[in-house]
């Protein structure tokens, strides 16, 4: 997702997992290789997806501050704030916080503000049941399609959101090189210049 981001600004945690050592990496130190379905990482994590809750406020907070440095997301034009967003979570059999997923109604669509995984819980299908529950919410409000703000670097994001059923639909060209000042070093030191729109159709219910 686009981010109001100082380019003088440094991503403090990891984004991404190594595949073959399980080192935590940022954002520009990771890369991507391609692999076998037999040689993907496994993960037998058990977690629940449900509705953010008040008591979730810390974690939200965290995993926001960890995936973009705040709460406030900017994407499609306009800023969205976390908290004043509907957001669902998903949670492991020992209680702890695995990734979140913020959603707001934007010009009659389900716009996934934010959906972020810790790097420890990635591969194991967290993003996506907490897609799985964003498309549910969609069906439960009668909207009939979800869509994404993404940028030109994450090709992490990229490759989910279309293994998810997602489309791109638009490209903002240049917006986040006239939004931070520059070209700032994204995913794998990737120039981010570009904001990409992916959409999802969602039968009703």
């Amino acid at each position: 997702m686009a981010l109001d981001m100082d380019d003088s600004m440094e991503m403090p945690y990891p984004h991404y997992r190594c595949a073959v050592c399980d080192k935590d990496l940022p954002l520009t130190e990771a890369r991507l290789s391609v692999t076998c379905r037999e040689h993907r990482p496994s993960s037998h994590l058990h977690y629940e997806v449900r509705p953010a809750t008040a008591e979730d406020r810390y974690d939200i907070e965290e995993i926001c501050d960890r995936a973009w440095g705040e709460t406030d997301v900017d994407c499609f034009g306009r800023t969205f704030d976390v908290f004043g967003s509907e957001n669902l979570v998903a949670e492991t059999d020992e209680g702890s916080f695995a990734g979140l997923i913020s959603l707001a109604l934007d010009r009659g669509e389900l716009a996934i503000v934010l959906l972020s995984v810790y790097p420890g819980h990635q591969g194991s299908g967290v993003g996506s049941a907490l897609i799985d529950g964003a498309a549910e919410q969609a069906r439960a409000k009668g909207v009939t399609s979800l869509k994404v703000a993404t940028t030109n670097d994450d090709i992490p994001a990229l490759d989910f959101y279309q293994r998810h059923g997602f489309a791109i639909f638009g490209i903002e060209t240049g917006v986040m090189i006239d939004h931070h000042g520059g070209a700032i070093p994204g995913f794998a030191g990737i120039p981010v210049r570009d904001e990409l729109h992916l959409r999802r159709p969602v039968c009703p219910q």
